[in-house]
C-alpha cells in the first residue's frame, strides 16, 4: 500500500469514527427528521469543507515546528482527545445539540442555512477538527489530509441524513465513542513510538 493511500485511509477511518457519535452528526440527524435531506446534507457538507480547510491550515502552521516535537505532540493530542471522548456525557450533549438546532431553526427557515450554521459553529475546536490539524502537522500532506477528512465528515453527514431519526436505534452511540477513543489511543501510541512514520 502506498504512503498516500495508507495515510488517506488512516485519516478517513479516524475522522469517521470520531465524528459518527459526535454532536454534529446528531444535528444533521435532527435536521433531517424535519427537513428535506438534500439541503440539510449540502449545508452540512459545505460547513465541513470550510472547517477541514481551517484545520489543515492550522496543522500546516504547526508543521513549521521541528518534526520530532510535532510527532510527539500530535500523539499526546490524540491521547487527550481519547480521554475527552470517553468522558463525554451523551445525554447532555444531545440536549445541548437539540437546543442549538431549535435556536437556529428559529432564525433561519431554510434547511441549508440552518445546517450550515449549526455544523459550522459546532465544529470549531471539535475533536475531528483537532485530529485533522494534528494529522496535517504530523504528515505535512495537505491535499491527502484535507480530502480524507472531508470525505469522512461527508460520509457521516450522509449516514445521519439518510437514516434520520432511525440512526440511534441502529447504531448505539456509546460503543461508537469507545471505539473511536480506542482508535485514537492506538494512533497516539503509534505516533509517540514512531511506528506511524
Amino acid at each position: 500500500m502506498t504512503h498516500a493511500l495508507s495515510l488517506g485511509l488512516t485519516v478517513f477511518v479516524v475522522i469517521f469514527l470520531i465524528e459518527l457519535p459526535d454532536k454534529t452528526a446528531l444535528a444533521a440527524l435532527l435536521l433531517a427528521t424535519r427537513h428535506r435531506p438534500v439541503p440539510v446534507f449540502v449545508g452540512a457538507a459545505a460547513a465541513f469543507l470550510v472547517q477541514s480547510l481551517v484545520a489543515v491550515i492550522a496543522g500546516s502552521i504547526f508543521a513549521l515546528l521541528p518534526r520530532e516535537p510535532v510527532r510527539i505532540g500530535a500523539g499526546l493530542l490524540f491521547l487527550v482527545m481519547a480521554g475527552l471522548l470517553i468522558r463525554q456525557n451523551l445525554k447532555k450533549a444531545e440536549a445541548e445539540e437539540a437546543a442549538e438546532v431549535e435556536r437556529e431553526e428559529g432564525r433561519h427557515r431554510r434547511p441549508f442555512l440552518t445546517a450550515f450554521t449549526v455544523v459550522f459553529v459546532a465544529e470549531w475546536g471539535d475533536l475531528s477538527q483537532l485530529a485533522t490539524a494534528a494529522f496535517q502537522a504530523r504528515y505535512r500532506e495537505p491535499l491527502i489530509v484535507f480530502t480524507a477528512a472531508t470525505l469522512a465528515l461527508w460520509a457521516v453527514s450522509a449516514i445521519a441524513v439518510v437514516l434520520g431519526n432511525r440512526l440511534g436505534a441502529w447504531v448505539p452511540e456509546r460503543p461508537l465513542q469507545f471505539a473511536a477513543a480506542g482508535v485514537m489511543v492506538l494512533v497516539a501510541v503509534a505516533l509517540i513510538t514512531g511506528f506511524l512514520g
